[in-house]
């Protein structure tokens, strides 16, 4: 597959495609942290390589050469996922280069990012590709946002992007370590980011039946887009972190 360089779009002075293998056939890639209401949001990709031997990509990172060569150490890329509309500031690169990949969003990523082809909506109740090696639940109940939440059962890691954000702040200064914290995003209490949470209001219902479902898949890992992963227990962390819920 011939591919359109990216080398002169990423120089960085850091090595920001750091690979680390999480669990058996799954990896993740901690990308350059990004600026949002403030502070330094780090960035996770993770990658599942299915049964089929076909990878698919959660929440993309800024792509770069040595993130290429990684990836393609890994297997041909087949999914490339953007679970919320926050999650595609770097989708287009990856369509770029991996354009035989089938491209998947939420209803919202869809209707923002027109200028991408989606494959098809994570919204529907339609079985999926991946479905024998990976499990989904989209969380709604919020006019805020959506996110779709994935289990990759083998490894019983659950895979968030917003849904949990647990910022361990050694990157943050004073200040933003106490708007973390007042938010509550910080480890070891992270949690949704306070205005999603208050956002549920008139959709807890909603959020509680999606909260079971999530539980009754028994995660013994919860990897996030930001923050210190859950390395053991997932279970009883999503319970503590959910607690708003009751």
């Amino acid at each position: 597959m011939i591919r359109r360089s990216v080398r002169a779009h990423t120089t960085p002075l850091y090595d920001w495609s750091n690979m680390e293998k999480l669990a058996h056939e799954i990896w993740i890639f901690d990308g350059e942290p990004v600026q949002f209401l403030g502070l330094p949001f780090s960035t996770r990709m993770t990658v599942v390589r299915l049964s089929s031997g076909d990878l698919w990509i959660h929440s993309p990172i800024k792509l770069s050469e040595s993130v290429i060569e990684k990836i393609d150490s890994l297997g041909c890329v087949k999914y490339l996922i953007a679970p919320n509309h926050l999650h595609h500031l770097f989708l287009s690169s990856w369509v770029a280069a991996y354009p035989n990949a089938e491209v998947y969003g939420t209803n919202e990523v869809i209707k923002k990012r027109s200028d991408i082809s989606f494959h098809a909506s994570l919204d529907n109740s339609k079985g999926y590709a991946w479905a024998p090696d990976i499990e989904q639940e989209l969380f709604s109940g919020s006019p805020l946002m959506e996110e779709c939440v994935f289990y990759h059962s083998s490894s019983r890691t659950l895979i968030v992007t917003d849904l949990v954000e647990n910022f361990s702040g050694q990157d943050f200064n004073y200040w933003q370590r106490v708007v973390a914290k007042g938010v509550g995003i910080l480890a070891p209490h992270g949690k949704m980011p306070l205005d999603w949470r208050l956002s549920f209001m008139f959709g807890k219902a909603d959020a509680r039946k999606h909260l079971d479902r999530l539980l009754s898949w028994k995660p013994q890992l919860l990897v996030m887009a930001h923050g210190e992963i859950v390395t053991e227990n997932a279970g009883e962390f999503l319970q503590q972190s959910f607690k708003w819920l009751a």
